[in-house]
């Protein structure tokens, strides 16, 4: 029988997808669960599976745009050019040996002891390769953690922090001169991912159908800075991740959103649909695009629970395992453009949301405090929002609510 490979279903709003990878080869025999491909979406990549033993056939080229529920791949679970035995392993079956002659003489028969074929693990996927190329690592030596022992990024990380690299960084090519050959071809052409083509449509959409205006202030992080010092050790200890800025940053966003109720709300055609909850979304980067996973229900969770709910979703970013769900639903977004050492910068809305915080790298500067000059370590904070629903006192209010909370992280802890 002929089981069809389609592209599955991944959420209403996906159509279609980038066929970037396949782990296997045209004419291959897989095995049930064995990695076939990597199909890249303007939201997430996945990986698909085979759904039985068989030898496959490729109907879609490695980079082709393909749609959802067309057929990529067939698989014959009826193929007889190769079968499992027992054991797992994978044998020639009786029509295709090659038989001797029974009168072949003794001299020239050759006699091999039947091998065991080894258990091949799943393949890893483009991106996986790709960092361990930049890394050095041997992807053979590494236990995988992924599903059926598959090698992934986050293993790649751990592996080369455990070791000192195994090669060194080639010298700067020379400066041209008489003489010297210069690379000819200046520029490489590659076509959008789903993922980036996504991107720049929504972030040109925002700009077009909604009334963007930006507002800013700083803040003092010194009792934030001076609190984490403190409790680290001990939050770590009982916790098992560390007590960071963002926990805090979402805690008095949810906090000032109560205060302001205008800016937890979205226009709907000509309907102002006002939210109750509080599902923030808090900013990824990953090597393929900006990712925005959700944090539901973010007035009921600790400090503790937050940090744990943003470091399972960065580990999932890294590694490529989102899913659709983790992405959509948010009220609210926090961006943190800290972490790359930006100063000051304006973010643009995450539609159909009518706010975004953005979050700066944190330097000492002169600051006057009762009348008298010191350096504190301080922190750029910009508030963009859809001018059509929101006021200008709202906005300048909700951001000053933001940096009297993180000022005094004490009434966060307390509630008040």
């Amino acid at each position: 029988m002929v089981i069809e490979v389609k592209v599955p279903t991944m959420g209403e709003s996906i159509t279609s997808g980038l066929l970037s990878a396949w782990h296997i080869k045209d004419g291959d025999f897989v095995k049930t669960d064995q990695a076939l491909y990597e199909l890249e979406t303007d939201k997430i990549t996945s990986e698909g599976v085979a759904e039985a033993n068989g030898r496959i056939s490729l109907r879609a080229k490695e980079g082709a745009e393909v749609e959802v529920d067309q057929v990529i791949a067939a698989i014959d679970d009826s193929a007889d050019g190769m079968k499992e035995t027992a054991t797992g392993d994978i044998q020639a079956t009786p029509e295709l040996e090659v038989n001797q002659p029974e009168t072949q003489p003794e001299a020239t028969k050759i006699t091999k002891e039947p091998e065991r074929a080894k258990e091949a693990r799943p393949a890893e996927s483009p991106a996986v390769r790709h960092l361990a190329a930049e890394t050095g690592i041997d992807l053979a030596s590494v236990s995988g953690t992924g599903k059926g022992g598959r090698v992934t990024k986050g293993d790649i990380l751990k592996e080369a922090k455990s070791q000192v690299p195994a090669h060194t960084p080639s010298p700067p090519p020379p400066i041209p001169g008489p003489g010297t050959a210069v690379l000819t071809e200046r520029v490489t052409r590659k076509k959008m991912t789903p993922m980036r083509r996504r991107i720049a449509e929504r972030l040109v959409a925002a700009q077009h159908s909604a009334a963007i205006l930006s507002t800013f202030n700083e803040v003092d992080m010194s009792e934030v800075m001076a609190l984490r010092k403190s409790h680290q050790e001990a939050f770590v200890t009982k916790y098992g991740v560390k007590l960071g800025f963002m926990s805090f940053f979402l805690k008095a966003t949810v906090k000032s959103l109560k205060e302001v109720p205008a800016i937890n709300a979205q226009i709907d055609g000509e309907e102002i649909v006002q939210n109750h909850y509080y599902d923030i979304g808090v900013a990824v980067s990953t090597p393929k695009g900006l990712l925005v996973p959700v944090v539901r229900n973010a007035d009921t969770l600790s400090f503790a629970e937050i940090e744990l709910a943003i470091a399972h979703y960065a580990k999932k970013a890294r590694e490529g395992g989102m899913s659709i769900e983790d992405l959509q639903g948010g009220v609210f977004t926090i961006t943190n453009g800290g972490i790359f050492g930006s100063l000051l910068s304006t973010p643009i809305l995450n539609q159909p949301q009518s706010g975004i915080l953005g979050m700066h790298t944190i330097k000492e500067r002169p600051v006057v405090i009762d009348g008298q000059v010191a350096a504190r370590p301080m922190m750029y904070l910009a508030f963009s929002y859809d001018h059509r629903l929101v006021d200008g006192s709202e906005a300048v209010t909700f951001l000053v609510k933001i940096k009297e909370a993180i000022e005094n992280p004490a009434r966060l802890l307390l509630e008040i």
